[in-house]
């Protein structure tokens, strides 16, 4: 009798901490509701200097990659495209020279393209590719700041937020690869970090045909596989579905969008002189693992200045049935990884290793501390993994000297062909 009292007095336990995980999640959206409307009225009385009581604004938190890009001394593009089922998605871009090698670099969960551009010109992925010779291309995911458009659908409509990242795959990838050769003539490498490799997976399973003017994919922090996770947000992962309910009837499908209170939080709320900034790197670490050494103080502002971007609640759901399931549903793989990242774990990534066929480098980032997002913005982060990317590039014959030798290759080929069938015409005149 005392064993079944025991069991009962547990199971109300359960019942009662998943009611209050629930509410707190309720109160939170809520609050951000407020707390938003509350700081456009507050920032009307803002001085227009950008100083508060504690530091001045950074100036950059405002604009938007097409100008952090200018900013630098690089020219950028813009090319809005459309999807099969109607998104219209944002493509930034900093040209190369004629014929220059193509590459895309994509954005992970939460992210954008400006992802590859703030740490400045001797850090940024983009420009470093940029100054190698390189065309690079910066993609958005749907429902991100800037590709929150569809030909029909208002955002205000709840069906505009029915994706997750298995749409990503099966639509925005192809529709930005398609873009992009048909555009250049030419197939390109592709660079991800995070969501950015989930979803070419999915592509690569349901689009070989788009898949396959992929010369080469480069994994940073790959993610497939989530069953062993350090970071804290496998702790809300068996609740997600029910937080996916609640949000959809508070009208919150959009998940985590750049909204006046971040923007807010890093003008005035992060300044490196502060206790607050403190919270704010905090704010980065909590889930996605701890690395004080990588992480440039004075980004802070500009980071959360333009992440998180925004995604659909059904795109963290999906994650959180990988991480509930174990298991990965729906040419060359390179796979970086790092052993203090709470997001793809080493086990993790090894195990997707094991299941990808052609996975030409296996790459762990030799920091112990490295960790989710210092492949994007950590100080060492040219010396530790780009200098490597850079020469696998080069090595696997995607440099920009392979892309004049294989254009001209192409020309070689041509004429011979041209001989060959000149030469076949001859032969029936004569034998006729």
């Amino acid at each position: 009798m005392l064993a079944l009292n025991e069991g009962r007095l547990i199971k109300m336990r359960t019942i009662f901490e998943y009611f209050l995980i629930i509410n707190v999640f309720t109160f939170e959206v809520t609050s951000l509701q407020q707390i938003s409307s509350n700081l456009q009225n507050i920032e009307k009385f803002t001085p227009k200097n950008g100083y508060m009581s504690y530091g001045k604004s950074n100036p950059d938190v405002d604009l938007n990659t097409a100008d952090m890009i200018r900013k630098e001394g690089y020219s950028a593009e813009a090319h809005v495209i459309s999807t099969e089922d109607g998104y219209l998605l944002t493509l930034h871009r900093i040209p190369g020279r004629f014929k220059s090698p193509t590459v895309l670099l994509q954005h992970g969960l939460l992210g954008s393209s400006a992802d590859w551009v703030l740490p400045g010109s001797k850090k940024g992925l983009a420009y470093i590719l940029a100054d190698h010779g390189y065309d690079v291309w910066l993609g958005n995911f749907r429902g991100n700041t800037y590709s929150k458009a569809h030909k029909t659908l208002p955002t205000s409509d709840s069906r505009f937020w029915n994706f997750s990242w298995h749409e990503m795959g099966i639509y925005d990838l192809p529709a930005k690869i398609s873009y992009i050769t048909n555009f250049k003539q030419s197939n390109l490498t592709y660079i991800a970090h995070s969501m950015g490799t989930t979803s070419f997976y999915v592509m690569s399973s349901m689009r070989p045909d788009i898949a396959s003017r992929v010369q080469i994919m480069f994994s940073l922090a790959p993610i497939a596989y989530m069953s062993h996770l350090k970071s804290p947000v496998r702790l809300v992962a068996p609740f997600a579905h029910d937080y996916e309910l609640i949000a959809h009837y508070l009208g919150e499908d959009e998940f985590f969008p750049q909204n006046v209170f971040i923007k807010f939080l890093a003008k005035y709320g992060c300044d490196i002189y502060t206790t607050e900034h403190k919270i704010c790197a905090n704010i980065l670490f909590a889930a996605c693992g701890y690395d004080n050494y990588q992480l440039n103080d004075t980004l802070i502002p500009l980071i959360l200045g333009h992440s998180p971007a925004g995604t659909s609640t059904k795109t963290v759901v999906h994650y959180a049935q990988e991480m509930m399931s174990g298991k990965f549903r729906q040419f060359d793989y390179v796979l970086y990884y790092a052993n203090n990242d709470w997001l793809a774990s080493v086990t993790d990534v090894l195990h997707l290793s094991n299941q990808l066929r052609n996975v030409v480098d296996l790459y762990e980032i030799p920091y112990a501390k490295f960790n989710h997002l210092d492949f994007l913005w950590a100080i060492q982060a040219p010396e530790l993994v780009y200098s490597r990317l850079l020469r696998t590039l080069t090595e696997g014959g995607v440099s920009t000297k392979t892309v004049l030798q294989y254009t001209q290759g192409v020309k070689v080929c041509k004429a011979l062909a041209n001989m060959i069938m000149g030469w076949r015409k001859m032969r029936k005149l004569l034998t006729a």
